[in-house]
């Protein structure tokens, strides 16, 4: 196994275990195959494991396989507070301590304010006391390590990274979100800052492997490297020295022994010019069904009304790349996960965004078709559920 170091020197297996995906019987986590699964990647090297409170059964699965097979201190646990959950600074202490009971641990290697959505949210959390309470974890030896995970645009992941001394973070970055989500470029300010960088969605929930065009596929087939899709998705991630860790939610033995393989045989600077360009045409490919060809730039921002417009663009644009619910989901975290709407519906029209847009998107016209086929009566339902609970 390869090992990337966090900025206090732990070796970290660039290969992370990701724990939303065990496998299933009869709607519950088959426990016997998750334990032969973690013992395996474990024995293989893997030594990150990534859980959440809102994982079912995931934090008390994890737990108590490696209480029973004696295996907790060869491992780094990372898990998330739910603070959307949060209201008070008991809610802060009640939960975390139903994790750490659930984790069968009296540590949190790596703990992550899960889905941290936008500047205003992490002031409410400070309004709490959440920076109080951090240090008083640190110093009480139950949390290793502070951080945050991510999902919307560039712009708004940079001012979090620059809004607290953070240890490390997670965002969803791909070959397809090299330009959208956090992206490179946050990565890379991340990285400038010295703060460690997890990847979830290396394989965009399965789209990169599963339902590639056909020319895509052939795209693939015909390079003069041979790889599977998974493993040209992993390689590419491996190759960036700004990356630490790849989450992959692995449910089969299979799938740990393959992504071992990669992680051992892929890393910084193996890619060759033909390999980046190859990937590009695969990219063409895909986003060949792309409706809006928004780069994610963020010329076109702030918007006056708070419309987040790269985040809305990447949504639409997902639901006709990959699937209905997927730029439905996508649309959801980055609009109505916020303690201020930053919905399409909030447009008035101004056109200050197409001034300053370097596609010459006609970026107005483009926001009604995305409230057409995104703000639909279950997002307006989910919209209003949210807002019960980051309006605290």
């Amino acid at each position: 196994m390869t090992y990337r170091e966090d900025k206090y020197g732990n070796k970290l297996s660039v290969l992370g275990y990701g724990c939303m995906r065990f496998p299933r019987n009869v709607g519950l986590t088959d426990f016997k195959n998750t334990e032969k699964q973690i013992k395996l990647a474990i024995e293989k090297g893997i030594n990150y494991f990534d859980t959440a409170y809102i994982y079912p059964e995931s934090e008390a699965t994890l737990g108590k396989i490696l209480e029973k097979n004696n295996l907790r201190d060869k491992v780094y646990i990372a898990t998330k507070l739910p603070h959307y959950l949060i209201k008070s600074r008991e809610g802060l202490n009640k939960i975390f301590e139903e994790e750490l009971s659930r984790l069968k641990t009296r540590k949190i290697d790596y703990y992550l304010m899960h889905m941290l959505t936008d500047t205003d949210t992490w002031s409410r959390l400070k309004d709490l006391g959440i920076e109080d309470w951090i240090s008083e974890k640190k110093a009480e030896g139950k949390i290793g390590q502070i951080g945050f995970s991510y999902h919307g645009n560039s712009d708004m992941f940079c001012k979090l990274v620059d809004t607290f001394d953070w240890d490390f973070c997670m965002i969803q970055y791909n070959y397809m979100d090299e330009h959208t989500q956090a992206g490179r470029r946050g990565l890379n300010h991340a990285h400038k800052k010295g703060i460690p960088v997890m990847i979830m969605e290396p394989l965009r929930g399965g789209k990169l492997v599963k339902g590639l065009p056909e020319k895509a596929k052939a795209e693939f087939k015909n390079h003069t490297v041979k790889r599977t899709p998974a493993e040209w998705s992993f390689a590419w991630l491996y190759d960036q020295p700004e990356v630490s860790v790849v989450l992959s939610g692995m449910n089969s033995e299979e799938m740990i022994l393959e992504n071992v393989k990669t992680a051992e045989t892929c890393g910084i600077g193996d890619l060759t010019e033909q390999d980046r360009e190859m990937l590009s045409r695969v990219v063409k490919e895909i986003n060949s069904k792309i409706k809006v060809g928004c780069t994610g730039c963020g010329y076109c921002m702030p918007c006056p009304k708070g419309v987040d417009i790269p985040g809305s663009f990447a949504a639409y644009n997902r639901y006709y790349s990959d699937s209905k619910f997927e730029g439905l989901k996508d649309y959801f975290m980055c609009t109505a996960l916020r303690k201020n709407s930053t919905a399409v519906s909030n447009c008035i029209n101004c056109g200050k965004c197409e001034s300053h847009c370097p596609q010459a998107i006609e970026i107005r016209k483009e926001l009604k078709n995305v409230q057409a086929k995104l703000e639909v009566p279950i997002y307006k339902v989910a919209s209003k559920l949210a807002k019960k609970f980051v309006k605290f």
